[in-house]
């Protein structure tokens, strides 16, 4: 019998289908998802569905996938991605049927559709300069795979995009018999520009350290130079995308996108009101009150940490506004000192760009009361204020990082934690705020709770 394994990460639009589709398939007898820690529903939706649910105790897809094969009761399992709809019928049968039949230890997918572009521009020329044995593969990144449990249990797993590279050339590595079967037809979302440098990064890294720990002397080093290449490629393809943003606009999340603020309804809906009042009035070191704040929610499972945001309500015209500033060429984001699962949350409903914020650690998907706060929040040697934690700090890193002048930069928010990130900025907005300070400081003014007039102004 077979195991199918589907890691997910926010994958609630078609996760009821995969796993409908992997129930239905002969030989099927167990379909686990593991979850890395998604902030939709994911979980809900998989569990309707009639899979069995396994939180992963560490980020990561290989992570995931490490955990499945862990939990996995049958010596045969497949791995399916979770946001494919629909999958060829014979999907499954034609990843294992190799191995039912012993044909192979290990199938890898390959399926109509262009290869992708870190496939072509890095993974291949790079397999063909180190394991040149391995370029019959026309998918090597597919993640759509089938091996034996016990095979797969003695691989080291990357925890980033490098997993799958990874766990082709180990089987390689280790004269396992490796098969390619092509599946058929299938549509699939293409990663957003902003990750193909990190994917490309990460699967170059991977497939350069098994070069060098293996044994393996085919590979012609003085043939080296064109990982130059590979890497200019790649970075003049991201340049080339990147231009269009020239302009930014940065939110608070707290009492600006939101009309309430997370913490303080985390402590009516918990019952910790006393206790973050005074830490409040007792503590003024800023980064050792975001550590003790984070205590109060040690316990706390994710999803009823989503749930207290999912209830605060949102600006009415919230994404409209956003949608029409992206049309407009704007990169839109968050900047919150609130928790990244929060942020990321409200980001992914409002379709916006990014969101920086401090990350509250879970452990098995329990808050563990720990938070750590990013450099990009502490001041650095090109900060324009003198506070040691700042948002502005954040914004400077945006910034440099997208190649946008702060003087194209428009900040809102609501609070003196948003002072100098509305000073700084090229037009700083005070939202429905009671600070005199921040008011005075702001180029604009919004009294009532809408962006509107925000795109009178941009």
């Amino acid at each position: 019998m077979i195991s199918v394994i589907i890691p997910t990460l926010n994958e609630q639009e078609q996760i009821a289908n995969v796993v409908a589709f992997a129930k239905s398939q002969p030989n099927v007898s167990e379909v686990l998802v593991v979850d890395d820690q998604s902030l939709d529903q994911t979980v809900a939706l998989a569990e309707k569905a009639g899979a069995k649910v396994v939180s992963s105790t560490k980020l990561g897809k290989g992570a995931s996938m490490k955990e499945g094969i862990m939990f996995a009761q049958n010596e045969l399992v497949v791995f399916l991605d979770g946001d494919i709809h629909p999958y060829p019928h014979y999907t499954i049968k034609l990843l294992s049927d190799p191995l039912l039949q012993d044909e192979a230890d290990f199938v890898k997918a390959s399926f109509s559709r262009n290869a992708g572009r870190v496939t072509e521009l890095v993974a291949k020329p790079l397999l063909s300069i180190f394991f040149p044995e391995l370029t019959s593969f026309s998918q090597p990144l597919s993640g759509m795979i089938a091996g034996k449990k016990s095979l797969l249990q003695t691989l080291d797993f990357r925890d980033d995009y490098g997993v799958d590279i990874g766990i082709l050339i180990d089987m390689h590595l280790n004269k396992y018999r490796v098969k390619e079967v092509e599946i058929g037809y299938i549509e699939n979302n293409s990663k957003p520009w902003h990750a193909l440098g990190k994917m490309s990064k990460e699967v170059a890294q991977t497939i350069i350290a098994k070069a060098a720990l293996s044994n393996n002397q085919h590979y012609n080093f003085e043939e080296f130079g064109v990982l130059q290449v590979i890497r200019s490629q790649m970075e003049l393809a991201l340049e080339t995308h990147q231009k269009q943003f020239e302009k930014m606009v940065v939110f608070d999340m707290d009492n600006t996108l939101l009309r309430g603020r997370f913490i303080d309804t985390c402590a009516a809906e918990f019952g910790f009101k006393a206790e973050l009042m005074e830490l409040r009035s007792s503590e003024q070191d800023t980064v050792v009150l975001t550590k003790k704040i984070a205590t109060l929610l040690k316990g706390r499972t994710i999803e009823e940490v989503i749930n207290i945001a999912e209830n605060i309500p949102i600006v009415q015209d919230a994404k409209m506004v956003i949608a029409e500033l992206k049309l407009r060429g704007y990169l839109v984001g968050i900047i919150s000192d609130s928790y990244d699962c929060v942020t990321r949350h409200i980001k992914n409903k409002l379709g916006m760009d990014f969101s920086l914020s401090n990350e509250l650690e879970f452990s098995k998907g329990i808050c563990t009361g720990e938070v750590k706060i990013p450099s990009f929040f502490f001041n650095q040697s090109n900060s324009i204020c003198r506070h040691p934690l700042c948002k502005t700090n954040a914004v400077l890193s945006l910034c440099e990082k997208h190649k946008i002048q702060i003087k194209n930069s428009i900040a809102i928010g609501d609070s003196a934690n948003d002072l100098c990130m509305v000073k700084e900025a090229g037009m700083g907005i005070a939202f429905c705020s009671t600070n005199e300070l921040l008011n005075h400081h702001a180029d604009e003014i919004i009294s009532e709770p809408s962006f509107q007039n925000l795109l009178e102004w941009v």
